[in-house]
This record gives C-alpha cells, sequence and structure tokens, in this order.
C-alpha cells in the first residue's frame, strides 16, 4: 500500500503531521477524522530509489535498550512524552528509527497512546515491547515498564554476545581452512604434480588420491564456488519455511557441544521473558505466547504452546511443563514453588539469571575445547596434503 505524508490539527488546536501507509486518500481522512483530527493536507509520498544491500531499515537492540532507558529518564524526570520523544528523535543516528520516533511522536500528538503509536511499527516494536507499554500506561507506570525493557533488552543483547563468541571463532577457522586447501589443490598441488611426472614417480595411493582431487578441483572451480553460494542461499531458504526450520532447529539441539548451548540460551530467553510480561501485568496466556515467540528454536518454540494450551485447559504452569516434557526438572520445580508461593515472575527472573550464568560458563568450556580440536582439525588437513606430496620424493630418493 501506498505511504502518504498528512498535516492536520488535533483537538487542542495544535499542527500535527506524520506518515501513514493506507489505502488511498479518504481512507486516511475518515481514519484521521476518528483521531479528532482536521485534515489540512495529504499528499502520496514519492517511491524512494534504494539499494538493498546499501541501505537497510532496521533497528538494533542496543539501540532500542538505550531508547527504552533514556525515555524512561526522561518520563520519571516528569518532562512531557511528546518533548521526550522530539529529543530522543534528534539524537538518533539511525535514520529510520529516527523517523519511527518522529511518526510515534507525531501519532502521539494526534491523540494516540504511546502503545499505539508503537503498533504501527512492528519491526521496531513488537508484541513484547507494546504489551508492556500499554501495561505501563494504563498503570500509569511508563517509566518503570520501559526501564524493565531496557534491562531486558540489555540482558538479550548480552546473552546473543556471549553466543556469537562461541560460534564466531570455530566458523571462521573452518571456513579459512576450507579456502587454504582448495586453494592448494588449486594452484599448489599442479605444481608437484608436473614435476612427478616428468621424474617418472611412483605415487603412493595417498599422493595419488589428493593429485585426483586437484585433478576434480582444477575442473569444477567454478561449480565448486557456485554450489557453496547455493548451499548458502538454500540453507538461509530452509530456515525460512516452517519444516525447514524443524528440520534445522531439531538438528542444532542434538548437535554435540553446542545443541546444549543452544537449549540454554532458548531456556534463558523464555524465562526471561515470561518473567518481564508476568511482572508488567500481561496476563498469562498471552505472555506463553508473546514468550514462544522468543526462543529462538522453532523445537523450544512448539514445547511452549503446547504447554499454553494446557494451561488454557486450567492445568498449572508446573503441570503443563511436566506434560510437555523436555524441560529442565530445576525449571520445573522452581516454576512450581513460584506458583505456590505467588512470586512465580521472580522465580522465572532467577531461572533466567541462573541460565545466563550457565551460558557464559558453557561458552567459555566451548571454546576451551573448540581451540584444541580445531587446530588438530586444520593441522590434519593441511598436513595430509603437504605429507602426501613429500611421499613421492622419498620414494625418489630411495631409488638413486
Amino acid at each position: 500500500m501506498p505511504v502518504y505524508q498528512w498535516k492536520g490539527k488535533n483537538r487542542y488546536g495544535d499542527i500535527v503531521e506524520g506518515r501513514r501507509v493506507a489505502r488511498s486518500v479518504e481512507d486516511l481522512s475518515k481514519t484521521l477524522q476518528r483521531e479528532q483530527i482536521t485534515v489540512i493536507d495529504i499528499e502520496r509520498k514519492k517511491a524512494e530509489f534504494r539499494i538493498p544491500f546499501l541501505q537497510t531499515q532496521k533497528v538494533k537492540l542496543k539501540e532500542l535498550a538505550v531508547y527504552s532507558r533514556q525515555l524512561s529518564v526522561l518520563i520519571d524526570a516528569e518532562l512531557p512524552l511528546i518533548q521526550g520523544l522530539t529529543i530522543l528523535a534528534e539524537q538518533t543516528k539511525n535514520k529510520y528509527f529516527k523517523q519511527v520516533i518522529k511518526d510515534v511522536r507525531s501519532d502521539v500528538e494526534a491523540g494516540s497512546t504511546l502503545n499505539q503509536a508503537k503498533k504501527k511499527f512492528p519491526r521496531v516494536f513488537d508484541d513484547l515491547y507494546c504489551n508492556l507499554v500499554a501495561s505501563g500506561e494504563q498503570s500509569g507506570s511508563l517509566d518503570i515498564m520501559l526501564r524493565r525493557l531496557s534491562e531486558f533488552l540489555e540482558k538479550i543483547v548480552r546473552l546473543r554476545s556471549q553466543v556469537k563468541q562461541a560460534m564466531i571463532y570455530p566458523t571462521a577457522i573452518v571456513i579459512f581452512a576450507v579456502l587454504v586447501v582448495i586453494f592448494m589443490l588449486w594452484k599448489v598441488i599442479p605444481v608437484f604434480a608436473n614435476i612427478f611426472v616428468e621424474l617418472g614417480a611412483t605415487l603412493p595411493s595417498l599422493t595419488a588420491f589428493i593429485m585426483d582431487l586437484s585433478n576434480f578441483v582444477q575442473k569444477y572451480i567454478l561449480f565448486i564456488f557456485l554450489g557453496i553460494v547455493v548451499l548458502v542461499f538454500a540453507f538461509r531458504y530452509a530456515r525460512r519455511t516452517d519444516s525447514g526450520r524443524k528440520v534445522i532447529d531439531r538438528f542444532l539441539l542434538k548437535m554435540p557441544l553446542f545443541g546444549l548451548l543452544i537449549e540454554k540460551v532458548g531456556l534463558s530467553r523464555v524465562t526471561r521473558t515470561l518473567s518481564t510480561l508476568l511482572s508488567g501485568g500481561v496476563p498469562m496466556l498471552e505472555s506463553l505466547k508473546i514468550t514462544s515467540t522468543t526462543a529462538g528454536n522453532v523445537i523450544i518454540e512448539d514445547r511452549i504452546m503446547r504447554a499454553r494450551s494446557l494451561v488454557a485447559e486450567g492445568t498449572s504452569l508446573t503441570d503443563a511443563f511436566k506434560e510437555v516434557g523436555h524441560f529442565p526438572f530445576m525449571l520445573i520445580q522452581m516454576i512450581g514453588v513460584g506458583e505456590a508461593t505467588g512470586t512465580l515472575d521472580e522465580m522465572l527472573s532467577k531461572l533466567a539469571d541462573f541460565y545466563d550464568e550457565e551460558v557464559e560458563a558453557t561458552v567459555a568450556n566451548l571454546l576451551a575445547i573448540m581451540e584444541p580440536v580445531l587446530l588438530i582439525f586444520v593441522g590434519g588437513m593441511v598436513g595430509t596434503i603437504v605429507v602426501s606430496m613429500y611421499l613421492p620424493i622419498f620414494s625418489l630418493i630411495q631409488q638413486l
């Protein structure tokens, strides 16, 4: 649908403006009138030329966390919401986020609640964010809810950085090793092969295998790189389909070393999100629905949704998790204590802190294990190629 730039007067007589997506000028006029805005001008915004790889419309979690904390401080200081949004829009460097904040401010000026204004940007403010903002507005504790959101987002950012730390190092080493081996097979091995042919050396089976592999790489080098590119795109496409994502996520959970880390990361997200939502006054069923989308793994997501169905039928959360299975015993026990004592959000928060510490310890252990394993792997690949080239030389020396 097209985007329209509009300008009008709100019920207080103030000039307000903004951008809206609408089917037509008439539809937008009716929407603005329902919001008690007298329309002055509506103009269709021209399509902008954009290069997808150079221009990204994305707001990082860290930026959102900083925005939430700053808005919380401004509201706590009793600064008017519109003025606070104006200040944040001016100091935001991300152009897309700057425009989002300006549009939110325009809608608030027009009479919308902050929650309603933010819901128009689901790519920036997800259901969790909007529900907590709505809860804060209804209870008169918006600054507290925004502070909780900023703390929640900061912990998620920290968790992501720990996971990246565990994944980037081995991935980079493996990719580098594979590229080095392909280069050696493509450019280095043929030089040795020509020397051995000229000298009439007897080739051991290992050397013959490496030379055959080198011939294959030389003939099909272009197809090999195209195949790698196709595999990357195929993987990304599979991640976007329900069946493909299930297969990949189930495989990730069963991976040696990394499977346990992925599960702990998922449980940390689930417990922290559920704790944040429940402490913010969001109903249990809605909290479980939102929580499932933050798990980061479709298998864990399905377990949460199955538990939600049981809770909807009247089962306690503890019994629902027991019936679904695959949840750690300690998690179920602490949830049971939380439900019995009326401190479920606090227990979930303690569980989230525990799993954060577990993730940190698991990452440290993984890096300690992966370093020697990767050295052996890389050394084994390169060493095998080098040894295979020296074997014929040894046989030639013996013949002399």
